[in-house]
């Protein structure tokens, strides 16, 4: 079972018309093989897969593995639901599509308790138990913290489950798991503390703002795990303005929004409830997007 770490990218969903845009996905996605990316992660948070049809969701991933598919990189792909049976069906889609490894969030707006997130995903992974399979924690936005000690029981109980996105925003959380485990693989899931926890011994980064620039993403991340402290951290400084003005809003709204300005979407389109972000904060975007390369389609 090959594992899925590195520089992943958390792919935006590009809608033409309030349908899915295949063509401009296709193309993201072949920027970011092009650009040094080891994963994309499609449908997570930022590929607004909360108001994506179960069919959209699943073409997300099949285009994905079809774009990837005769490259290096890989297909972390998102199977997350406040369902269980709705995330099996889904991580099951993704397997026969020959993804790489699976990435689910934890179940949102139920609130589980620290039992009924084990059961929900030994179910799932058990399900898909040839994948390599990775928790996602985002407590900020399900309002439910996969806690340390599930995470690691999770992580000794099932032999697929191999990592944690944590998004908690802690980098204690991160030292505490591989105190624990340090086998475990544990990506960031903030930008803005990529650098910090790939230098406490994280495996990986999954990243909203490598939408834009996969180039500098990719570098941060290889430097770190190749012992470059130096240069990743110098990266990381000169990403914190962009890092921190993509977040100024919810996410992905502020990320489209500079894709867009960069003219990396041709429309700027998102699900309601979602909507562009305020003239004031657009202003503010562009202004720090212009301060980058941003390379090409």
């Amino acid at each position: 079972m090959t594992l899925v770490t590195g520089a992943t990218t958390a792919l935006i969903t590009p809608f033409k018309n309030n349908k899915l845009d295949e063509q401009t996905y296709a193309s993201l996605i072949q920027r970011q093989i092009d650009n040094g990316i080891d994963a994309v992660c499609p449908v997570g948070t930022t590929g607004e897969s909360a108001t994506l049809s179960h069919d959209e969701h699943k073409r997300c991933i099949e285009i994905a593995v079809e774009v990837c598919k005769g490259s290096d990189v890989k297909v972390l792909a998102g199977a997350g639901s406040n369902a269980t049976h709705e995330a099996i069906d889904i991580a099951k889609h993704a397997a026969s599509c020959g993804v790489d490894a699976l990435f689910s969030v934890s179940p949102y707006y139920n609130k589980p308790s620290q039992e009924g997130l084990y059961q929900h995903y030994k179910a799932i992974a058990n399900a898909v138990s040839d994948l390599p399979f990775m928790l996602y924690n985002v407590p900020g936005r399900t309002r439910v913290d996969i806690q340390a000690d599930t995470v690691i029981r999770l992580f000794d109980d099932v032999k697929n489950i191999y990592g944690v996105k944590e998004a908690t925003g802690s980098v204690e959380r991160t030292i505490e798991l591989l105190s624990r485990r340090p086998e475990l693989k544990v990506f960031s899931g903030d930008d803005a503390i990529d650098f910090p926890i790939l230098a406490c011994g994280g495996a990986g980064v999954t990243s909203v703002t490598a939408n834009l620039v996969p180039d500098m993403k990719s570098q941060l991340v290889h430097s770190a795990l190749n012992g470059d402290f130096k240069k990743s951290r110098n990266i990381s400084n000169k990403l914190y303005p962009l890092n921190k003005i993509l977040f100024c809003e919810s996410n992905p709204m502020p990320i489209k929004a500079a894709m867009y300005l960069s003219g990396l979407l041709p429309t700027l389109e998102y699900r309601l409830p979602l909507v562009s972000p305020s003239k004031e904060n657009m202003k503010k975007i562009e202004q720090i997007v212009k301060n980058y390369d941003i390379k090409g389609l």
